[in-house]
C-alpha cells in the first residue's frame, strides 16, 4: 500500500514537563493530552499525481473541484498536499450515496434519471457538478467499487469511473482486478488525477 504511520507514545509526566504534556492515570487507564503523531504519509504515486496538477493549474491560472466516492477524499487529499494549493483548489466533496448528492450537489445541474453510482454518467455527473456548484475551471468526478465485494448495481470491486469536466470533457473507466479496498481507493485517485493531468496537457491554455 505505501501507508505508514508512525506514533510516539508519551509516558506520564515528569515534573518539569509542560502543563500540556502531562498525563493521569485513573482506574488503570491513562487518560489527557492524546499522543503527538506524526502523521500518516499518503502513497508516493498518489502524492506525485497531485502535485503533477497542481503545478499544471497554477501555471495556467485554473482552479479545480472535486466530486469524489469511493476515494473517500483522496483526491482532494493529493491536491491539498502540495503546498501553495489555495491557488487552485476551490474546494471538494465526498459524494458516497444518493442522498450526498441531493444534499449538496442538487439544483444547479441537471441530473439525468435513473442516475446509477459508479457509471461513466455517474462521474460525468459529479465532475460537472462539483465545477459548477464551487465555480472551477475544471471539476473532477468519481465513483466506483473499491471492495472487497463488488456493490449492489453488480459491478465487481476494483471497477471505477473517473471524470473531468471543464473546457474539455473527459471519462475513464478504471479496472484494476483488484478486492483490496485501500488500494483501489488510492487506484481510483490516481487515475482521477492522471486523467485531469492528461486533460490539462491537452486543452489550449486560457
Amino acid at each position: 500500500m505505501g501507508w505508514t504511520t508512525q506514533a510516539s507514545r508519551a509516558g506520564p509526566a515528569s515534573a518539569g514537563s509542560p502543563v500540556g504534556s502531562r498525563a493521569a492515570t485513573v482506574g488503570g487507564m491513562t487518560t489527557g493530552p492524546r499522543p503527538h503523531t506524526t502523521g500518516a504519509e499518503l502513497p508516493p504515486d498518489l502524492l506525485a499525481a497531485g502535485r503533477n496538477c497542481g503545478e499544471q493549474l497554477r501555471r495556467r491560472q485554473e482552479t479545480i473541484a472535486v466530486g469524489e466516492g469511493s476515494c473517500g477524499g483522496l483526491i482532494s487529499a493529493a491536491l491539498l498536499a502540495v503546498p501553495g494549493a489555495s491557488a487552485y483548489y476551490v474546494g471538494g466533496a465526498v459524494i458516497y450515496t444518493h442522498h450526498a448528492l441531493r444534499g449538496l450537489m442538487s439544483g444547479r445541474v441537471g441530473r439525468p434519471e435513473k442516475l446509477q453510482g459508479a457509471t461513466e454518467p455517474w462521474a460525468r455527473h459529479l465532475a460537472e457538478a462539483a465545477r459548477v456548484h464551487m465555480g472551477s475551471t475544471w471539476g473532477i468526478g468519481e465513483g466506483g467499487a473499491a471492495g472487497p465485494s463488488g456493490n449492489r448495481y453488480g459491478d465487481s470491486s476494483g471497477h471505477a469511473w473517473v471524470a473531468v469536466s471543464g473546457p474539455t470533457d473527459v471519462a475513464r473507466n478504471v479496472l484494476t482486478g483488484s478486492d483490496d479496498r485501500e488500494a483501489n481507493m488510492v487506484s481510483f485517485a490516481v487515475a482521477a488525477l492522471d486523467l485531469l493531468a492528461e486533460t490539462l496537457e491537452a486543452a489550449p491554455a486560457g
